[in-house]
């Protein structure tokens, strides 16, 4: 599993490394360089490549989940009949203590490989999101366009992390609950997938949802820009979260 994380962080170093420049032939007069061809179809190459690895990985994921599920399920009941024993006097409270023990270490053991689907799955929004801007050309100061992965708007107004106050302030009075944040500034993903997401934040919405639509509309009428990731593979939402700020670029280094 580790030597899998290790593969998919390198291929995924290697497309961000790719030129982000690759257009779309659409003149058979006007075609790109040989050079600049190789160097897109090696792009979409190495980006196909990230998807099949990291979704075989969340796959991978996704069965030790299924199976540390279990293991709760049947520490649940042992825990409920020890403590029973425990009323009777059959067994010291040490071993329905020691029992609890285990079946917290189990639901944290799932609550972390939950957290790595996640992760697995922004890897996997990103991946689809890249390949999608591949074929896109850059959006002018104050642009808007949706495409079937992507939804973009270049906003021009002044933004950092500092702001991100009143964009949950706006959401919190229009649905009731806190905005759900999944990202705020850098995290280690980010970091390892070498983005600059220092002044970005990322929020857990479809952006077809009513939530999402309601916040992008939002952002737009403040200027704030934002890409939001639709994040479609095989009919569902895998990766789908919207990002507020100028969309990340690689940083600099090996």
């Amino acid at each position: 599993m580790r030597l899998l994380a290790s593969t998919i962080a390198a291929l995924v170093l290697a497309v961000l490394a790719a030129p982000a420049s690759a257009q779309v032939k659409s003149k058979a007069s006007a075609a790109k360089p040989a050079g600049s061809a190789r160097a897109g179809d090696e792009t979409l190459r190495l980006n196909a490549e990230v998807i099949r690895t990291t979704g075989e990985y969340r796959d991978q994921l996704t069965h030790q989940a299924k199976l540390e599920a279990v293991e709760i399920e049947r520490l649940e009941q042992e825990v409920k009949f020890r403590a029973q024993w425990l009323d009777k006097g059959y067994i010291a409270r040490q071993e329905w203590e020691q029992k609890k023990l285990e079946l917290a270490a189990a639901e944290a053991k799932l609550a972390d490989i939950r957290r790595r689907i996640e992760e697995a799955e922004m890897v996997l929004g990103e991946a689809e999101a890249r390949a999608a801007l591949l074929t896109l050309p850059a959006l002018p100061p104050g642009g808007y366009s949706e495409s079937a992965s992507l939804v973009r708007y270049n906003g021009g107004a002044p933004w950092s992390l500092a702001d991100s106050g009143k964009i949950e302030t706006f959401f919190a009075s229009r649905f009731g609950r806190s905005l759900p944040v999944s990202a705020r500034g850098e995290t280690e993903l980010h970091r390892r997938m070498k983005f600059d997401h220092s002044n970005a934040m990322d929020v857990a919405l479809h952006p077809d949802s009513v939530e999402g639509r309601a916040l992008m509309e939002y952002l737009r009428k403040a200027g704030i820009p934002f890409i939001a990731i639709r994040g479609k593979m095989a009919g569902s939402a895998t990766g789908a979260h919207i990002h507020i700020g100028k969309p990340s670029v690689r940083m600099a280094g090996p």
